[in-house]
C-alpha cells in the first residue's frame, strides 16, 4: 500500500513538473495554453530521461524535434505577415533575452491546454494502466505518436521519425521500466 501511494505521489509530480513547463514553453511563444507539442518538448527535458532514451532507440536528435517545431513556428508567423524576431514570441524550445523575465501571464494551478494537449494528457491514465511503469517522458511520447494531425506530430514527420517506430520504442522503454 506505502508503494502505490509514493508512486501516485511521484506521478502527481511528474504531471506537475510536465504541465508547468508545457504552460511556460506556450506561454514564451505567446500562446495562452499548451499543445502537444509543448508537453512533448516538456517530455525531453524530465529528469526521468525516458523520452530522451526513446529518441536514441530510433536514432533521433531531440534537438531536431525542437528545431522542426520553431521551423514550423517561424513558418506560421511568416505565412501571417509576422516576423519570427518578435520579441514577444519565440519557437517552442528557444531561448530569448526575455527569458528572464516574468512570462506573459501568470501560469495557472488548474491546467488549461489546447485541445491536443488536453487529449496527450487525458491519454497518460489509459496508457499507464496499459504499461505499469511510472509516469514518464515515453508516456508523453506514445501519446504523442498517437497524434500525427497535431503540431507534435507535423514536427516529428518533419524530421522524418516514423509515428509507429516512435510508438514502438516508446513501449519497449515502458517495458524496460515497469517494476517487477
Amino acid at each position: 500500500m506505502f508503494a502505490k501511494l509514493k508512486q501516485r505521489w511521484q506521478d502527481t509530480r511528474t504531471i506537475m513538473k510536465l504541465s508547468l513547463d508545457a504552460e511556460q514553453r506556450a506561454l514564451r511563444e505567446g500562446q495562452q495554453h499548451p499543445g502537444a507539442e509543448h508537453y512533448t518538448l516538456a517530455a525531453l527535458d524530465l529528469p526521468d530521461g525516458s523520452a530522451r532514451r526513446v529518441f536514441a532507440r530510433i536514432g533521433a536528435d531531440p534537438e531536431a524535434y525542437r528545431a522542426a517545431l520553431a521551423n514550423r513556428h517561424t513558418a506560421a508567423l511568416s505565412a501571417i505577415g509576422l516576423a519570427a524576431a518578435n520579441a514577444n514570441v519565440t519557437p517552442a524550445g528557444a531561448s530569448s533575452a526575455a527569458d528572464g523575465l516574468a512570462p506573459p501571464a501568470e501560469p495557472t494551478l488548474l491546467f488549461d491546454a489546447q485541445p491536443s494537449g488536453q487529449t496527450l494528457m487525458q491519454s497518460l491514465p489509459e496508457l499507464q494502466r496499459r504499461l505499469p511503469a511510472p509516469l514518464c517522458g515515453a508516456h508523453v511520447l506514445l501519446a504523442a505518436a498517437a497524434m500525427a494531425h497535431s503540431a507534435a506530430g507535423r514536427a516529428f514527420k518533419a524530421i522524418d521519425i516514423d509515428l509507429q517506430a516512435l510508438g514502438s520504442a516508446a513501449e519497449a522503454e515502458l517495458r524496460a521500466a515497469i517494476p517487477s
